[in-house]
């Protein structure tokens, strides 16, 4: 009896034990399978999703959050996250793709051709999700109070509508293109054009006063790769305010190509917005030197600059500022360029030849926009760009590049691995040899900013020196004592060693290898010879936007040397 009931026990703790563990087992597989399912669902949808948008006339993209209160389209429901349009600003659930596929229109970048020209288009009104604070064309009361899908937005002249001022006349009333109609490409514009090129026609001119008298088309030109990475939003918004034809993305075009789009537009007429760094910048300039040599220079665009590099210098120089991180509305950086003015900057070649190898070598070209430098602030640059090389995705923040510029320029005060610079290098200004003191680097000046926002060539400004400008054919060339110098002059608690003014400048490297920079382009360079001549003048445009004192003084001694000089002549 005693050995039964023994028995029995042993087999309901057995029972018990693979109870526990089949629980056990399925309270670890059950969460692990539900997680596998859901991913492979989540995969499933997004390949149907990529699907619709390559099949798509919209330029969708896909959201997990919505920024502002969002109805669809399609089914007036209020959704969180979903699909929306860059170009015309449809939003969707993700359920409603086909269907608002085959409900809407996209932006038409160029009108369909029913065999005659056009110089009007009516407005293209889409309903819900309106701009906040925007109001009716109609009434002037505010759009888009109520909590549903309602009102009306046209996606050229962004003028609003309520649903009950909305007549019949206005859906076929000639759109105005709006604040911005001076910037915008017309699509009746670009199928006039189309057919010409069909009937072989070259006189475009023809077409152009059915533009505006005042019509300064604007190309935008945005790096989405640059500095903190705002290009992609930036691409949206222009396609949203202009004719999506004139936005490009240079991670995708080139400059050389989306510039010929400049050849189908009025003679120096054309305005290009560069988004990017000064490395973008330098890359569009070389662009436009194409053109040029194509012999397209009536064709040539001015150029403004959206800075979103590290350094952004060129950008400071022209008035647009050290770095933009959406603070200001797109719609009052258009407004800018409209009114920005016209300003040369000087162009240089850059010409190192190697020695050592009996010259059978070619000598490496480069162009230069800001500045050249041999010694420690090519260091960090150099030592920054191989540490961005083996971890890119660190680099993604502006402050972050700065704060490792910060280190290896503290390091080097440390180190001072470019010590005795003056023994190493001979330097010529116009063909006369300059005698250097104890320096460590030596830089070469076109613009007035240099290492993120500092007027180098002035200084403390608490001594007299020669007047710098960016388009008087001159270069500014001065010396520093390291690292720790440079960050004085940065914070203007000491001057650099002003070594003088050239037309020519030419630096023979005698021994050792050193680091070299041409706007923030580094590498390290062995015994050699470097000859900087002028090469071109490029057209941009110069935004006289919020001066500090410093910048107001230096405006002032500009505009008054500029005075005596015309007196003069």
């Amino acid at each position: 009896m005693e050995g039964a009931q023994s028995r029995s026990g042993a087999s309901s703790s057995v029972v018990a034990e693979w109870s526990l563990a089949f629980w056990t087992l399925c309270s670890v597989l059950l969460p692990v399978l539900i997680t596998l399912w859901c991913s492979l669902q989540r995969s499933r949808r997004q390949v149907l999703i990529r699907d619709i948008f390559r099949k798509s006339k919209h330029d969708w993209h896909y959201t997990d959050l919505f920024g502002q209160p969002s109805y669809c389209c399609v089914c007036a429901q209020h959704i969180l996250q979903g699909a929306f349009c860059n170009c015309c600003g449809l939003r969707v659930s993700e359920g409603c793709l086909k269907k608002a596929d085959q409900l809407f229109l996209c932006k038409e970048i160029m009108m369909r051709s029913n065999g005659g020209a056009h110089s009007s288009m009516p407005h293209h009104w889409i309903r819900g999700n309106v701009p906040l604070c925007s109001c009716c064309m109609i009434c002037k009361q505010q759009c888009g109070t109520q909590p549903k899908l309602c009102d009306y937005r046209c996606v050229w002249c962004q003028y609003t509508v309520h649903d009950e001022c909305m007549m019949d006349c206005l859906k076929t009333e000639e759109c105005t293109f709006g604040e911005f109609r001076d910037l915008i490409i017309p699509p009746y514009y670009l199928s006039t054009i189309n057919q010409m090129r069909k009937d072989k026609r070259t006189n475009y001119e023809k077409v152009v006063p059915y533009c505006g008298k005042h019509w300064m088309p604007v190309i935008v030109l945005a790096n989405t790769r640059s500095g903190n990475n705002m290009g992609e939003t930036l691409l949206g918004e222009f396609k949203i305010l202009l004719n999506p034809v004139q936005v490009f993305d240079l991670s995708k075009t080139a400059p050389t190509k989306a510039l010929q789009l400049c050849t189908l537009l009025p003679c120096n007429a054309v305005r290009v917005l560069v988004c990017g760094g000064d490395g973008t910048v330098g890359w569009v300039l070389d662009a436009i030197d194409e053109m040029k040599i194509k012999g397209q220079e009536r064709y040539i665009p001015q150029v403004a600059i959206l800075p979103l590099g590290t350094g952004n210098d060129l950008s400071n120089t022209l008035g647009w500022g050290a770095g933009y991180a959406g603070e200001v509305p797109v719609e009052e950086i258009l407004q800018n360029v409209m009114e920005a003015d016209g300003i040369k900057l000087d162009r240089w070649k850059v010409q190192v030849t190697n020695k050592r190898y009996y010259n059978l070598r070619k000598p490496k070209v480069f162009t230069m926009n800001n500045y050249f430098s041999i010694g420690p602030d090519a260091l960090m640059a150099l030592n920054f760009h191989a540490h961005r090389e083996k971890t890119p995705s660190l680099f993604s923040s502006r402050i972050i590049n700065k704060a490792v510029y910060f280190f290896y320029g503290t390091k080097d005060c440390l180190v001072q691995e470019c010590k005795d610079l003056n023994k190493k290098v001979e330097l010529e200004l116009d063909g006369e040899r300059i005698e250097l003191p104890n320096l460590e680097g030596i830089i070469v000046l076109n613009i007035g900013y240099w290492g993120g926002g500092c007027r180098l060539w002035e200084g403390m400004g608490d001594e007299p020196y020669p007047l710098a400008r960016h388009d008087d054919g001159l270069l500014e060339v001065v010396g520093v004592h390291g690292s720790f110098h440079c960050a004085q002059i940065q914070v203007k608690l000491a001057n650099p060693v002003r070594l003088g003014q050239a037309h020519t400048v030419r630096l023979i490297l005698k021994s050792s290898k050193m680091p070299m920079q041409v706007d923030g382009e580094p590498w390290a360079q062995g015994p050699c010879t470097v000859t900087i001549t002028h090469k071109t003048h490029a057209l941009m445009l110069y935004h006289l936007g919020e001066q500090t004192d410093d910048e107001a003084s230096s405006m002032s001694e500009q505009d008054h040397v500029g005075e005596q000089t015309d007196e003069d002549i």
